[in-house]
């Protein structure tokens, strides 16, 4: 509703200027009370801004109802090295593991030793970093990508609300092995979650 509301203001902007601009062309008369009134400079001048008030108001609504926090059942720590993965379930007796590359597989560059298991439809708190350039973790079937930077911490909110096995890698150029460090990322059910968490 937002974008095509968005449209419709943009089309009659534009129908307004190009009607106004190819006004101008084939008009051979000049109006001093067009060109120098204080009346009519006011009014070109608040109508943008009205319009922009229109613009901006739902969109930043919008964008905190995007960012809306919650209070996460589960934080996962994943940290970027040249060229891996590391996770951490910090809530879990420190779970810590390396993700590495797999180089006879299925999947090829897609295929990796140990996968990031997230449990269905969980509150998830994401906590990306990075010890030594910045990497990207990003995978974009379920539209995830945070940059880990080096000596910042970034967050990603998350309730995944499908099963399946996803796939992603660093989309940040990174170094010479770049396109060697993927991402697997399997969301298993919630009982299947902590039967793993025993497990490991």
């Amino acid at each position: 509703m937002f974008h095509d509301t968005r449209i419709a203001v943009l089309t009659l902007i534009l129908i307004l200027i190009g009607s106004l601009m190819i006004n101008l062309l084939y008009n051979k008369f000049i109006n001093l009370r067009l060109v120098q009134e204080h009346t009519t400079e006011l009014v070109w001048t608040l109508t943008p801004a009205v319009i922009l008030i229109f613009i901006v108001v739902p969109s930043l609504q919008i964008l905190y109802l995007l960012d809306d926090p919650f209070l996460p059942n589960i934080r996962i720590k994943i940290i970027g090295h040249q060229w891996y993965w590391s996770y951490e379930y910090s809530d879990f007796k420190e779970l810590e593991y390396d993700s590495y590359i797999l180089n006879d597989s299925l999947f090829r560059l897609l295929e990796v030793d140990n996968s990031l298991v997230f449990p269905l439809k969980t509150k998830i708190r994401l906590i990306i970093r990075s010890t030594d350039v910045i990497h990207s973790w990003t995978v974009p079937t379920l539209g995830l990508k945070v940059d880990a930077v080096p000596g910042r911490l970034n967050q990603l909110l998350r309730n995944v609300s499908r099963c399946g096995l996803f796939f992603g890698q660093c989309s940040e150029i990174c170094g010479a092995n770049h396109s060697f460090m993927p991402i697997k990322l399997e969301v298993v059910p919630i009982s299947f979650f902590y039967n793993w968490l025993n497990l490991s």
